[in-house]
């Protein structure tokens, strides 16, 4: 959550995009999101180094390689089938290349403003644009239609300035950064795009306890949150075996794949997996309800916050998702989608709007029956309506189940999440009142949730008193309110009571009347 200072300073680099003329929102995002990963990119190699040298190795796939210089692809000339090819570039970089070094952020941030745009534009930018490029990753994909369009080299140095005075250290920055722009151009508009906040997404991947042997998916990715997140859980509960040389070509291919409608996300989201070792993850532009997605069947865990609105062409939705739910509404077809893309054992966790719990057309109850009957429908965590502000005001859930296509739901667990440990108004301040750690602790045990009662936060629910309410997911439905019985006193009291006043009022009223008279 970005908050205070760093606000501030985050909404004067964007005043300076707006002074220089760069007033499209969506380029300011690119652009300010380019610039950030040049530092991240140096402050990542910087901290490498540093372990190197304590533990006296050597920095492991470096990004910069210092001592040795990097040949700008638009000044080779060399052709792919050229004789000696790999000589006459070795030739060609002595001639014309720059020196790793010169572009790193720590050294061009403090050159004057004109050698630092000039090594910018010309360099660092197409070095960034080229990381990973030959190895067919993500990141190279999505990045070769990326352009520079910062103007001058004033507007460069005081960008540059704002980001460096940034505190980035234990962020996942990119997120937090677009967050915060997105809800600054209001993009939570016709697309149904807005971002889930990183407390939120970190208390679903604690809960579903992602392993470096899963195939994660985000059919709706953005920025990568629920991916970046899935990754850094996975490096804090595997350590060592995360790198392990056995694992390497699964988290290489398979471990990460995401899929988004928008060229902007998928270009920032392969710059935040790619600083969290992440080259090569299967992100794809692709409309996940279309007809061209063929994933059946083949993920271990699905996490999500899928478009809850927006528009849709129902003609070119997948018709083995129309098979679950025959409707418009996208968040019950994501979640059609989720239960076929998953394999069998497979997990989901997806964020939800409220009424997917109670709404009564005959898709909404088609989804929840097919959630309860044929699958193994676990939690649903209600939060309160104020977590996705100042963007959006909406209450939302988490839903959690199994795929069994043979049902297995016994008991669904409900939870009544009051705070998250931030303000529930547009300000989003910290607050000490916190649900999160107590919601993972108790969806670790639900063993020892089958003695609470309906009366308390959590509790579980027999499926069939939820077949017996037709369905209904919403936890008032079962949640059991302490009633008091209040003792009023006889309405003859009260109209006597009432009287004997009005009277002592009416002889106040004619003695306050003789003294004005007189």
């Amino acid at each position: 959550m970005i908050t205070g200072e760093i606000k501030n300073k985050i909404d004067q680099i964007w005043d300076v995009f707006f002074v220089a003329g760069i007033t499209n929102p969506i380029t300011v995002v690119e652009q300010m999101t380019y610039i950030l990963f040049m530092k991240l990119l140096d402050d990542k190699q910087l901290l490498d180094e540093e372990n190197a040298s304590a533990w006296d190795t050597e920095v492991v796939n470096p990004i910069f390689l210092n001592g040795k210089k990097w040949l700008n692809p638009k000044d080779n000339t060399v052709n792919d089938n050229e004789k000696d090819r790999e000589l006459k570039i070795k030739q060609l970089t002595e001639e014309k290349g720059i020196l790793y070094e010169k572009m790193r952020w720590h050294v061009f941030k403090n050159t004057d403003a004109d050698e630092m745009f000039s090594m910018v534009r010309d360099n660092v930018f197409e070095f960034v644009k080229n990381i990973g490029s030959g190895e067919d990753s993500a990141y190279s994909k999505y990045m070769k239609s990326a352009i520079f369009l910062i103007p001058n080299a004033r507007t460069l140095l005081k960008i540059v300035e704002g980001i460096n005075s940034l505190n980035l250290n234990d962020r996942d920055t990119m997120g937090d950064v677009y967050e915060y722009i997105l809800g600054k151009m209001a993009a939570s508009g016709t697309n149904g795009q807005f971002r889930t906040p990183r407390h939120i997404i970190r208390m679903i991947v604690e809960m579903m306890k992602p392993t470096s042997d899963d195939f994660i998916c985000d059919p709706a990715m953005g920025s990568a949150g629920f991916l970046v997140e899935a990754v850094k859980y996975i490096k804090e509960t595997e350590k060592i075996k995360f790198y392990n040389d056995s694992k390497q070509e699964h988290i290489k291919n398979d471990l990460i794949s995401g899929f988004d409608t928008d060229q902007t996300m998928l270009r920032i989201g392969a710059m935040n997996l790619l600083l969290h070792d992440i080259h090569w993850p299967k992100l794809n532009h692709r409309d996940s309800l279309s007809k061209e997605n063929i994933d059946k069947g083949v993920y271990t865990l699905v996490m999500a916050n899928p478009p809850f609105a927006g528009s849709l062409d129902k003609e070119n939705v997948n018709d083995e998702i129309l098979k679950f739910a025959n409707t418009r509404k996208t968040e019950l077809l994501f979640l059609a989608q989720f239960i076929r893309s998953l394999e069998v054992g497979g997990r989901c966790a997806s964020i939800v709007p409220d009424g997917v719990l109670f709404g009564t057309s005959k898709a909404h109850k088609d989804i929840r029956k097919h959630l309860v009957d044929e699958q193994n429908l676990i939690a649903v965590i209600s939060m309160p309506s104020g977590v996705f502000k100042p963007y959006a005001g909406v209450s939302t859930a988490v839903l959690i189940f199994t795929k069994t296509n043979s049902g297995g739901t016994d008991n669904v667990w409900f939870y009544d999440m009051k705070a998250d440990g931030f303000s529930l108004d547009d300000k989003r301040s910290p607050i000490s009142d916190n649900d999160i750690p107590d919601v993972v602790a108790r969806f670790q045990n639900l063993e020892g949730e089958k003695s609470r009662t309906c009366k308390e936060q959590s509790f579980l629910v027999p499926v069939e008193d939820i077949r017996n309410n037709d369905y209904d997911l919403s936890i008032n439905k079962y949640k059991e309110v302490d009633r008091v019985k209040v003792e009023y006193e006889p309405v003859s009291q009260i109209l006597s009571r009432l009287q004997s006043s009005e009277e002592e009022f009416q002889i106040c009223f004619d003695k306050l009347k003789e003294l004005i008279d007189k």
